[in-house]
């Protein structure tokens, strides 16, 4: 199989292009019907993952390399037509994993958005010219404001389930409940029509924040966007910074980059992930970090872990355990998280924390086994620890290894250990991870900035466990031949229901519940049975249902 590259560039677009009117830019989708990653038509700006790889990117420049722009606002590059959703030949067509990971990062792209609005002050407007179904809906309810041309024709709609058999799988039933708040009788009549709803009643319904005449559309959305983009915080005159291509090498057991490296063992299926520190001092002042732009050391690393991730869920779907190891000095690690916390007015700072957070939760909803390994030499601290945390489990080397003369090995707190990085579900990964004991965190910010070593990390409850150098390498075979009997599937599930603790969000419903029942649906012979609806869509010939519910 040809390898899913997340990595792209403005100029290497085929589907979305981006214009600028002062503090406004225009994200324009404009699909090429002939640019899927298979053999499918794109039509009616229908989307595949080549596509939403194009908008994440996008997104993300926007963030970082238009730090004036203030306001975003989604439409089509065609006219009478927003987007028909996920392409449905290549849903038919695509292998039950293909499908998950699609809808995974469809999902994460459209957070990421919500995010861009919530956090970076770079609000999203979605301008709705045609009929906006589906996967094309569930792209509005990711903005801030939805606008529809009152044109008699076009609608706003989710009709997966009488079209399709299956759920809207970006998020589509969550957010209409839970941030449109519609209401769940209508929510119920609006998920069960094939035709949506236009005009006035999208409005009363909250389906939609206001139509317009098609006689003043533009203007309107013009006003609209530069009237949202006056209530944000981010700078007028500042510069941004390149997101330049990644340095990366892709072998057929290994891929490189500056500060991360994999190695796969597919006969074990399992993959090592190592994350360097930073190779040198902090910048001396917030203008020679925006001199380093890309090259920032938290940045760069963001971007490959980032892609790292990417790869593994995409690419090595039989690697089923992932070893997490860091190498570095962990001082190094807490003066830049420290550098970040100082300069946390500076645009680019909160940008980058903010993606950093992005980061890790692609690890958490990852369907990998997660193990960190905290071995001398380690610089698990700051925002390294967080990989340990997000960790499934792990496990600390008591002292130092005999003839190693490195520093023991040791976990060392930060303050963005405490606030920095939250999850999805509204928590930091200590808040999570003490769920049951939070007077264990106020004993823990009395340990900032000091490297804890094997058996008092144990006893603290910040690594499962710790073993002494004679013991570790029988243990860790142990723990690995086990986890490889399981089944991968029965890990998938009891991981993602562990991961999650306390309260439920959005984003954990979206994730938790609505992702978990669409992968089980992708699986229904009422889906893509030779008599299901996924299958037959398009052909005529009406779909044959079991009637048992389970």
């Amino acid at each position: 199989m040809a390898i899913i590259d997340y990595q792209t560039e403005p100029s290497r677009y085929r589907h979305w292009r981006v214009e600028f009117d002062g503090d406004v830019a225009y994200l324009i989708m404009d699909v090429d019907q002939d640019g899927g990653l298979g053999e499918y038509e794109l039509k009616l700006n229908s989307y595949d993952l080549g596509v939403d790889i194009e908008l994440n990117d996008a997104v993300q420049r926007l963030r970082f390399e238009h730090p004036e722009v203030r306001a975003v606002v989604i439409k089509s590059g065609k006219d009478n037509v927003f987007c028909a959703g996920a392409n449905i030949r290549m849903l038919g067509k695509s292998t039950h994993g293909a499908k998950v990971n699609f809808c995974k990062f469809t999902n994460e792209t459209r957070l990421g958005i919500e995010d861009a609005s919530e956090n970076s002050k770079q609000i999203y407007i979605c301008a709705i010219n045609g009929n906006a179904a589906g996967g094309g809906y569930e792209l509005a309810l990711a903005a801030d404001h939805i606008m529809l041309v009152d044109d008699r024709r076009s609608a706003v709609a989710l009709p997966e389930t009488p079209l399709l058999a299956v759920l809207p799988g970006t998020g589509g039933l969550t957010r209409v409940t839970d941030k449109r708040k519609v209401r769940r009788d209508r929510a119920d009549v609006f998920c069960s029509i094939e035709e949506g709803v236009r005009g006035s009643k999208a409005v009363d319904w909250r389906l939609v924040d206001e139509v317009v005449p098609n006689s003043k559309w533009k203007e309107t959305v013009a006003a609209r966007a530069h009237g949202i983009a006056a209530k944000s915080d981010r700078p007028k005159n500042a510069k941004g910074i390149t997101l330049a291509p990644l340095s990366r090498k892709i072998e057929d057991d290994r891929v490189s980059y500056s500060h991360v490296d994999i190695e796969i063992d597919r006969a074990r299926g399992l993959a090592t992930v190592t994350v360097r520190g930073p190779p040198g001092v902090v910048p001396a002042s917030v203008e020679a970090a925006h001199a380093l732009g890309a090259q920032f050391w938290p940045l760069t690393v963001a971007r490959e872990l980032e892609d790292a991730i990417l790869h593994l869920r995409t690419n090595e779907a039989a690697i089923g355990v992932v070893l997490f190891k860091t190498d570095g000095n962990a001082q190094g690690v807490l003066e830049h998280d420290d550098f970040l916390a100082k300069a946390s007015g500076d645009w680019l700072m909160r940008e980058i924390r903010n993606y950093f957070k992005r980061v890790l939760k692609r690890v958490d909803v990852t369907a990998k086994s997660f193990i960190a390994l905290i071995e001398p030499g380690s610089c698990f601290a700051g925002t390294l620890a967080e990989l340990a945390f997000a960790a499934d489990r792990s496990l600390m080397l008591i002292g130092t290894r005999e003839g190693d003369n490195r520093k023991p090995a040791a976990i060392t707190l930060g303050q963005a250990n405490f606030g920095f990085y939250p999850m999805g579900n509204g928590l930091t990964r200590l808040q999570t991870r003490f769920l049951g004991e939070p007077k264990t965190l106020d004993t823990l910010k009395g340990k900032i900035g000091q490297p804890i070593e094997g058996e008092e990390a144990a006893e603290l409850g910040l690594v499962t466990v710790a073993y002494e150098d004679f013991d570790w390498d029988d243990e860790l075979r142990i723990l690995l031949e086990e986890r490889a009997s399981f089944s991968p599937d029965a890990m998938t599930g009891m991981e993602a229901n562990l991961r999650f603790a306390g309260p439920e969000t959005m984003e954990t419903k979206i994730f938790g519940r609505l992702t978990a029942w669409q992968n089980w649906i992708f699986q229904r012979p009422n889906a893509i049975g030779e008599q299901g609806a996924l299958k037959l869509y398009g052909s005529g010939v009406s779909p044959t249902f079991s009637k048992e519910r389970v």
